[in-house]
């Protein structure tokens, strides 16, 4: 029994490891193997951060893939800078853009020794403010390179902390438009809960485009909730209307309703309202690329496109 104890949790972790995306051979600063890269862009940038790396220690690398597989995006971008060792020993200056091209996310891993600098506000805005809506509009060539170059100042220390205080301010304000829209849209979509007949139906139908607009770009932290939202309400408002009023709690609705559609002067019919009512490392002694033996703490940021 004791060795049947000891040897299941070894075979689960052998299981798991059989089915764990490979870490791709550490080839040079750029390391595309999904192809979001030409043949000239890949040359530039590898010359770019060759010689980034030869006059600051710093070392920044890329790596595309084409999938996670079912990969925590965390946990490989983790497994991959553990087991490449960026950066320099003791200092740990390295810094890994990380993209998975299918899934749509990526990801920003800071060494320890650059986490002054590379901070997880200016990892943050470098994904959201930089990166990807170049992505959205189908310029991934762009987007790395000017994701790079702006790795490269943050690591420097000249990234403008005006500018990355914009984008913060960018992204409150749009937390705070969607707060407001959730609340004025959600508000429409309980009165059409609540009223009977077509006009309930017609709400759900002018609402529509309405829960459209945020799926297109509401993501936060690589979580597309604004396509979910969308789904939920496109599905979830017909079983509502159709099985809230036969509740105890929809019954209630939409005895609420009516009497505040008569305390208006006014009631919901079929055609509207009536009467009153609104109708870091470097090369290896082999000529080789490889890690310096920098070690990373998860400091960085993720996102999705």
């Amino acid at each position: 029994m004791k060795r049947i104890i000891l040897i299941v949790p070894l075979l689960l972790t052998s299981v798991l490891l059989a089915h764990a995306l490979d870490i791709p051979y550490l080839s040079g600063h750029i390391n595309d193997t999904a192809h979001m890269l030409g043949t000239d862009a890949v040359g530039e940038l590898e010359q770019r951060l060759r010689a980034y790396e030869d006059s600051t220690g710093n070392q920044i690398v890329l790596l595309t893939v084409s999938s996670l597989e079912d990969e925590v995006l965390e946990d490989y971008t983790m497994r991959v800078v553990e087991t490449w060792k960026l950066g320099q020993k003791d200092v740990d200056n390295g810094v890994l853009l990380f993209i998975a091209r299918d899934d749509r996310k990526l990801r920003i891993e800071v060494g320890y020794g650059l986490e002054a600098s590379v901070t997880d506000a200016a990892s943050s805005y470098i994904i959201n403010s930089v990166i990807t809506p170049l992505f959205r509009q189908g310029e991934f060539e762009e987007g790395i390179r000017q994701g790079l170059l702006a790795l490269m100042e943050a690591a420097d220390g000249t990234l403008s902390q005006d500018t990355i205080a914009s984008g913060e301010d960018d992204m409150a304000g749009m937390a705070f438009f969607l707060i407001f829209w959730l609340a004025i849209v959600g508000l429409f979509t309980v009165i059409g809960l609540a009223t009977e007949g077509c006009m309930g139906w017609f709400l759900y139908a002018f609402l529509i485009p309405f829960y459209a607009v945020p799926a297109a770009f509401f993501t936060v932290w690589g979580i597309p909730f604004g396509a979910i939202l969308f789904v939920v309400y496109l599905v979830g408002y017909p079983l509502l209307k159709i099985f809230l009023p036969k509740t105890a709690f929809g019954k209630k609705l939409h005895e609420k309703m009516k009497k505040m559609n008569k305390s208006r002067g006014g009631t919901w019919s079929s055609g509207g309202w009536s009467s009153g009512g609104f109708s870091s490392g470097g090369f290896s002694s082999g000529g080789g690329f490889s890690g310096g033996g920098g070690s990373f703490g998860g400091g960085g940021a993720g996102g999705s496109w």
